[in-house]
C-alpha cells in the first residue's frame, strides 16, 4: 500500500489534533468541518475507514520513519551564502 511521505504525515496528524482540540463540536455533538476533512483525509492517506484506525497508522508509520531533517540555519543578511570566515 502507498504512504504519504513522513513529513505530510506528520503535517495531517498535526492539523487533525489542533482541530480536534481547538473547534468546537455541532449541534448534534459531530466534531467540526475542518477535524471530519482532515479525518477522511487521514483515513484516505492511510487506507483505512475509521479516524481511530487512522491515527494508529499513521502514528505508527511516523514512528518507523526517519527523523525530521533539521532545517539550514538562515543566512545574516548581506553575508554571501556558503563562504566561510
Amino acid at each position: 500500500m502507498l504512504m504519504p511521505h513522513p513529513a505530510v504525515l506528520r503535517g495531517l496528524l498535526a492539523e487533525y489534533e489542533a482541530a480536534a482540540a481547538d473547534e468546537p463540536v455541532d449541534a448534534t455533538g459531530r466534531p467540526g468541518p475542518r477535524t471530519r476533512d482532515l479525518a477522511y483525509t487521514l483515513c484516505v492517506s492511510t487506507g483505512t475507514r475509521e479516524v481511530r484506525r487512522a491515527l494508529e497508522t499513521a502514528r505508527r508509520h511516523l514512528a518507523d520513519a526517519p527523523a525530521p531533517a533539521t532545517p539550514p540555519a538562515p543566512v545574516a543578511a548581506g553575508a554571501p551564502a556558503g563562504v566561510a570566515d
